[in-house]
């Protein structure tokens, strides 16, 4: 049980990732425990133990009966309890536990709408796997009232940044554009492997500081996280988009 005073649920105090598992696999697994061991750096807590959280996910995994099935698996370290206040005790005593949900593959393509609700760039917390979700589940909310699967989060300078629960890729005059981390992005281990993969393929990804007008030119739209994989957008704000070669080729080497 999370006790009440618990500080990732009092102060949203910690970090959480994501993971796919695949019949028993935890795919990307390292990378997943690289970025959380980074999160901890920037907010000056202990980094998990790799052997307890893995062994936490497998758990999470067999409790719920998906230790065979594909799967969700959130492994959260919170800052532990803190009593009353902003203070953490001295020293910290952080918290982890795992769950896990089944996770079908997406269906078909995305269609994207653009949330008025902004992110913040500045903050340090945009840029890391933090538990204060609350501006991207605002998002999502206002993507499902649209009819919408996802929302465009756009920055506070008016700069692209990502989608509320995935990185944004777009192709425009044959080039691959990615909102540069600066924009107040997650680095999201799909997109490093979609990193990877256009290398692969010799086709270089720009990571730029770009407005709307960049999708409004683009000839393709795509959408990458942990669970979804590449998921291709077909229309967003109404613009539609067609089917991409290209985005075909980056999707099969991402899921091999």
């Amino acid at each position: 049980m999370i006790p009440p005073d618990d500080r990732g649920l009092t102060l949203g105090d910690g970090l959480f990732e994501t993971v796919l598992a695949q019949a028993g696999q935890l795919v990307d697994w390292q990378a997943h425990l690289h970025r959380m061991a980074a999160g901890c750096e920037v907010l000056g807590l202990p980094a998990a133990e790799p052997q307890e959280a893995e062994r936490l996910a497998r758990e999470a995994l067999a409790a719920a009966g998906l230790d065979q099935a594909r799967a969700a698996v959130r492994l959260t370290l919170t800052a532990g309890s803190g009593g009353r206040g902003l203070d953490r005790p001295d020293p910290v005593r952080s918290r982890m536990f795992a769950i896990a949900a089944p996770a079908p593959a997406p269906l078909g393509p995305a269609r994207l709408i653009t949330a008025k609700v902004r992110r913040n760039a500045d903050s340090p917390a945009s840029r890391l796997k933090a538990l204060a979700y609350l501006d991207n589940v605002l998002a999502r909310q206002e993507a499902r009232a649209a009819g919408a699967d996802e929302a465009v989060m756009v920055n506070t300078r008016g700069e692209l940044a990502c989608a509320a629960a995935a990185n944004l890729f777009w192709i425009r005059d044959g080039r691959i554009e990615t909102p540069d981390l600066a924009c107040g992005v997650l680095a999201g281990v799909m997109r490093a492997r979609v990193l990877a993969a256009a290398a692969a393929l010799g086709e270089p990804v720009a990571k730029v500081r770009a407005t709307e007008a960049a999708l409004e030119a683009a000839q393709a739209v795509f959408l990458t996280n942990s669970l979804i994989g590449l998921r291709p957008v077909a229309a967003w704000n109404g613009r539609s988009f067609g089917p991409s070669a290209l985005v075909d080729r980056l999707a099969a080497l991402v899921a091999a």
